[in-house]
């Protein structure tokens, strides 16, 4: 049960698994490179997004218990001496849960009733493998043999909506499981890395030259390149839109300010967008978890409560169309080992905030835990559930081609379903 550091050779599965990013793009099928961005092809037309969701993973199992913390059950403590978030440093709390007070940023959306989390959330049946459980949680289609992903279903279900700029995945590297599959996507670093290589604003000889190269070419490359075309042209709104943030928005420093910068950007574009994926990581904590005075919890709660708020800022009143679904592949056990870490376990929190929650709440139903070696945070609502709840909520679209032989369960997370 026990570790000996917060090195990568601690958990070398998810190690491995990180280093995903050095196969940029190449993972993705039917792709043509432009710039610094790999767009899935289909044909382009861009239209204003309906609503937008933004699914941010916390990659390598974040502790529910940590951010939303079960103060009122005395287990909690009895298990976690040294690494439990005390209950007189908790914020809105109710009685049992509170959340973690690096959360600080975001509690005026929780108090105007705009986050909540919904808590002993997961998989249908336990999966400690880092790889395996994020390939089942991303099908969302356990049993079955379908291989697309749960947002490639839900993007697929408007038959006159074929353009890459339906779903952005934001990052470096290659885009979730949750994305692949038959319909069209993007998947980029930042706004203005969508571009055609080698083609700048001024270098209208360039971009000549490249149609006049392509724009006859009827075999499957040509018919390819034209489409990438047609799509830096429609991301194009984007791409004008000013790169500050607005409305004195101020982001952290990192990946995750940067990735939520750039999906601000390009919705303020208001170049069809719908879904949008991001990844943030580490929070592998085996060893060195800390609680609210320091450790990596701590840092990586910082910063996500620090970024989603400046996100919303930035939107302005573009925020009443966007939701925000946070979740991760697993939990942590409910006992700390011996090095203030954690280690896999099962059960845990999913994070809602913006268009259509139902905030200033918290959902789930809680199992009973134990402070016994090895116990866990069992599950008591499949995390499809929850999904299908924001999908039926904001797309008005039925859950069942995205959630293939599911019957969900009301969470009641979301407003109208």
């Amino acid at each position: 049960m026990t570790t000996t550091d917060t090195t990568p050779e601690c958990c070398p599965e998810y190690a491995a698994l990180s280093r995903r990013t050095l196969l940029g793009g190449a993972l993705l099928g039917a792709t043509t490179v432009i710039g610094g961005a790999v767009v899935q092809t289909a044909a382009a037309s861009a239209q204003p997004a309906r609503a937008v969701m933004v699914v941010l993973s916390l990659r390598g199992a974040a502790d529910g218990m940590s951010m939303v913390v079960p103060y009122g059950d005395p287990v909690y403590y009895r298990a976690r001496p040294r690494i439990a978030v005390p209950a007189e440093r908790l914020l809105a709390t109710d009685g049992f849960f509170g959340l973690h007070p690096a959360f600080r940023p975001l509690l005026p959306m929780w108090r105007n009733g705009k986050m909540a989390a919904v808590h002993a959330t997961g998989l249908p049946a336990p999966n400690r493998s880092h790889f395996s459980a994020m390939e089942e949680l991303e099908d969302a289609a356990p049993g079955s043999n379908i291989r697309s992903g749960w947002l490639n279903r839900l993007i697929g279900l408007d038959d006159r909506r074929t353009t890459p700029l339906q779903a952005l995945n934001v990052g470096v590297g290659s885009a979730p499981g949750s994305l692949r599959g038959g319909a069209a996507f993007m998947n980029c670093q930042t706004v203005d890395t969508v571009e055609i290589s080698g083609v700048t604003p001024g270098n209208q000889r360039r971009q000549k030259s490249l149609h006049t190269l392509w724009d006859g070419d009827r075999s499957p490359l040509g018919v390819a390149t034209k489409r990438a075309f047609q799509v830096v042209d429609d991301f194009g709104p984007a791409q004008r839109t000013s790169p500050k943030p607005q409305h004195a928005a101020r982001y952290p420093r990192g990946d995750l300010g940067q990735a939520l910068a750039t999906t601000a950007r390009t919705i303020r574009g208001n170049v069809g967008v719908e879904v949008v994926t991001i990844d943030h990581g580490n929070w592998d904590m085996h060893s060195g978890l800390g609680s609210v005075d320091g450790g990596q919890m701590l840092q990586n709660v910082t910063e996500l409560a620090q970024a989603l708020a400046a996100f919303f800022t930035d939107l302005g009143p573009l925020a009443d169309k966007v939701t925000v679904v946070a979740l991760s592949e697993f939990g942590r056990r409910v006992q700390e080992n011996t090095n203030r870490g954690l280690d896999h376990g099962y059960g845990n929190v999913m994070l809602l905030a913006g268009a259509g929650v139902k905030g200033g709440r918290y959902y789930g139903r809680w199992p009973d835990i134990s402070d016994d070696l090895d116990s866990d945070l069992l599950v008591t609502t499949d995390y499809r559930s929850v999904l299908a709840e924001v999908v039926a909520s904001r797309f008005d679209t039925s859950t069942s081609t995205v959630f293939p032989n599911f019957v969900r369960e009301r969470v009641g997370v979301m407003q109208g379903v």
